[in-house]
């Protein structure tokens, strides 16, 4: 990488759904990467037992294949800031870092780890957040664990496991279900952590593009869109599904979206973002957006985890280019209309 920034990333998801083999495959094959894992887990799923004889006083231990592992003793920002000074002397050698959550982790203090700490920022770059489902019991957790729920409303990337246990219909309701949840994260089915290391690297996920990659199917709701209000708004995608058996969800993780045409008035904007996420930070988990502002020729882009928020010049539009916002919000159930009517009111 040009900038010299380590990237990182963040491997959550529920208890057996296979991260542990992930990680393995990740850590044991000759793909030329050299890969520092953390370890911020423990208990019972700990991947020491399996492919480390680990010598309990040293937390640093390099695998045959040029990995590095450690399990965390103390807290993730010394380990991070311990493995980049030991990198910058030379006396470990590592591409990249994987950081396993533990299986009901939240992942956001981890990821907000990378954004308020000036010296973790300075070394390392954060890619993605990457989800692991377990299809045959993705159900009941989602149902009764709000850790579950939550860990899809981060994800960039989410991969399903164990799918060829269940029914085609069941995991079809069950990729239905996270989409209504996390409507940016592409799903991908996985066999015993079989993941091209493509699918799960160099994701950018935490980027800020211009590029809001949502389905735009999903968003005009399978294509008989329901625009019933003046302002182009996406009401819950949920309320018009042709599934009847998707109906029985009314998760509290969810998404909704704001588009406009109409240009934002920038202070307004900034004072009102400023004052929901006072309020509502905790119950945030992603937000994203593509901004058309008042007086820019550029495109602004922002994004968000829990109370923290950044935003970043983007491209020119270009000439010809239909100048529109389009923002995605994913959080615990937040007040859609007090969001959006707020939105609303920040328009020039």
């Amino acid at each position: 990488m040009s900038n010299g920034l380590i990237p990182a990333t963040i491997l959550t998801g529920f208890l057996g759904s296979g991260k542990t083999t992930l990680l393995k495959r990740v850590l044991t094959e000759s793909h030329g990467q050299k890969i520092a894992v953390i370890e911020n887990e423990f208990g019972e799923e700990n991947i020491d037992n399996d492919i480390l004889v680990a010598d309990t006083n040293e937390q640093i231990i390099q695998m045959n294949n040029g990995c590095v592992c450690c399990t965390i003793r103390e807290d993730l920002r010394t380990t991070l800031a311990d493995l980049a000074e030991k990198r910058r002397k030379g006396e470990l050698h590592f591409d990249r870092v994987v950081i396993e959550t533990t299986g009901l982790a939240d992942p956001g203090p981890v990821a907000q780890t990378f954004f308020m700490d000036d010296e973790i920022a300075e070394s390392y770059l954060l890619d993605s957040i990457l989800t692991l489902v377990d299809a045959k019991h993705a159900e009941t957790q989602l149902d009764t664990r709000l850790e579950a729920r939550r860990q899809i409303g981060f994800a960039d990337q989410i991969f399903i496991s164990k799918s060829d246990l269940v029914g085609e219909a069941e995991v079809d309701a069950l990729i239905h279900r996270i989409k209504h949840m996390n409507p940016r994260a592409p799903q991908q089915k996985v066999h015993f952590g079989e993941v091209p290391i493509a699918s799960v690297f160099d994701l950018r996920g935490f980027n800020l593009n211009a590029k809001l990659e949502i389905d735009p199917e999903f968003l005009t709701d399978g294509g008989h869109g329901h625009h019933h209000d003046h302002h182009d708004h996406d009401h819950e995608h949920g309320e018009h599904c042709d599934h009847p058996h998707h109906h029985q969800h009314d998760d509290d993780v969810k998404s909704f979206v704001f588009r406009s045409d109409r240009a934002f008035n920038a202070a307004k904007l900034e004072d009102f973002l400023g004052s929901i996420v006072q309020v509502y930070g905790p119950k945030m988990l992603r937000y994203k957006g593509v901004l058309y502002m008042k007086g820019s020729d550029r495109k602004v882009v922002f994004q968000g985890v829990h109370q923290l928020m950044g935003s970043d010049l983007g491209p020119k539009w270009m000439p010809g280019e239909k100048k529109m916002s389009k923002m995605v919000f994913i959080g615990v159930d937040l007040p859609k209309d007090i969001l959006l009517h707020g939105l609303d009111g920040c328009l020039v």
